[in-house]
């Protein structure tokens, strides 16, 4: 048999290939394009179309189907080739034809990058540009307002104000106004007297007191208190109390109850001593006159309870008011004031706990203006020591003389 095929069966060959390729792609799958018209094969100058070989029967395997996308061309026939004999050479792949574009419809136009691609490469470089000195503005723009604010900082660097300290420093005796003074005038603000009327830190009924207690005159502990300036009032109120606590614990309420009294007129006790005594050495002795006097039920006599209701403590005082019918003038009414008469110290506290064991009843300050009292058991001791006191402040010009004692 001549190894030559006819064209017939190439023909045939190459439908069953593509009804298999159809088969496998699907129904709707178009046939293949038909050959473009082209010049015959010389005899003497090489073809350059595609050499099919005739001695090869047709390839059944999935890897002899061409490979090229089907279109809507007429299927192409390759032409036939002359013999040349057996044995020719494996066919090399079919060239596709040119695809010719549809026609674009009326007003659009097309799109060609092989054209525009220097356009478009400028295009993306001058955007590139445009970026990097985009982001070159912001960068600089951002180093100088943190330039200018390093600057501004740097020239007027914000310190924090160092917080002022005072020192409060509130004297043994004094009255809850003479303290609200001293907490004006060294700066603290907000109102004294009104925080220092009532606190849930003090219970007066733990202390005796009667529960219609107007103020806590007697518990605003007299000490040095070291506060910030402009700080509230109130806060030296609660160190005031805190301190209090601190002070009069559980000894003066033993105490309290051995000399038969409660723990608020101890601390009433102790607010007179502190007015009455003006060296260490008198407290005692002027707790002893008290509780003797209180014993015996006799009226105190004590002037300074009589002060503190009118605030007068200096200025001498009218006969008018030393018979008014005030609860704070021990000279018409027995028994101790209503409340403390000045906030007592350690010292007061102590004396009003431990009163000498005399029987004193009187005291009168000394002549010599040194500040000591002189204490007797008789009202006629009591009238020459009054007298003489009457006599150095007569010859000293109504004034009260002034202490010549050395050391």
């Amino acid at each position: 048999m001549s190894e030559e095929r006819t064209e017939a069966e190439r023909e045939r060959a190459r439908e069953e290939r593509e009804r298999r390729r159809l088969q496998k792609a699907g129904a709707g799958t178009p046939p293949l394009p038909p050959p473009l018209a082209g010049p015959e094969l010389s005899d003497t100058a090489p073809s350059r179309e595609p050499i099919y070989d005739a001695g090869i029967p047709a390839v059944e395997s999935e890897l002899a189907e061409p490979t090229y996308v089907p279109s809507k061309q007429p299927p192409v026939t390759p032409a036939p080739l002359p013999a040349r004999g057996p044995a020719m050479p494996a066919p090399l792949p079919a060239r596709q034809p040119p695809v010719v574009p549809a026609p674009l419809p009326a007003g659009s136009r097309l799109r060609r990058p092989h054209l525009y691609g220097k356009q478009a490469r400028g295009s993306r470089k001058f955007a590139a540009r445009a970026g990097i000195a985009l982001v070159l503005i912001v960068v600089l723009g951002a180093i100088g307002f943190g330039a200018v604010r390093l600057s501004h900082h740097s020239a007027r660097p914000k310190i924090p104000p160092i917080p002022k300290i005072v020192k409060i420093v509130i004297p043994e005796g004094f009255t809850r106004a003479q303290i609200a003074v001293l907490a004006h005038r060294d700066g603290l603000s907000g109102s004294y007297l009104l925080p220092s009327k009532h606190s849930s830190e003090i219970d007066f009924a733990h202390y005796g007191a009667p529960t219609s207690t107007p103020n806590l005159e007697g518990f605003l502990f007299p000490a040095t208190y070291e506060m910030y300036v402009g700080a509230p009032a109130s806060q030296l109120v609660s160190e005031q109390l805190s301190a209090f606590r601190e002070n009069f614990g559980g000894g003066e309420v033993d105490r309290a109850r051995a000399l038969g009294i409660t723990q608020y007129q101890l601390l009433i006790v102790a607010s007179i001593i502190e007015r009455e005594a003006a060296i260490p050495h008198d407290r005692r002795l002027v707790a002893a006159v008290i509780y003797n006097r209180l014993r015996l039920n006799m009226t105190l006599g004590i002037d300074s309870t009589l002060r503190y209701a009118l605030r007068n403590f200096s200025t001498p005082l009218t006969e008018a008011e030393l018979h008014s019918d005030s609860p704070y003038n021990t000279r018409t009414h027995t028994g101790l004031p209503p409340t403390p008469i000045s906030n007592p110290g350690v010292a007061a506290i102590q004396a009003a706990a431990h009163p000498a064991h005399v029987s004193y009843l009187y005291y009168v300050a000394g002549a010599d203006g040194c500040g000591e009292e002189v204490f007797s058991t008789s009202y006629a001791q009591f009238e020459k020591n009054a007298a003489a006191y009457r006599e150095a402040i007569a010859k000293n010009g109504g004034r009260v003389p002034a202490c010549d004692k050395k050391g």
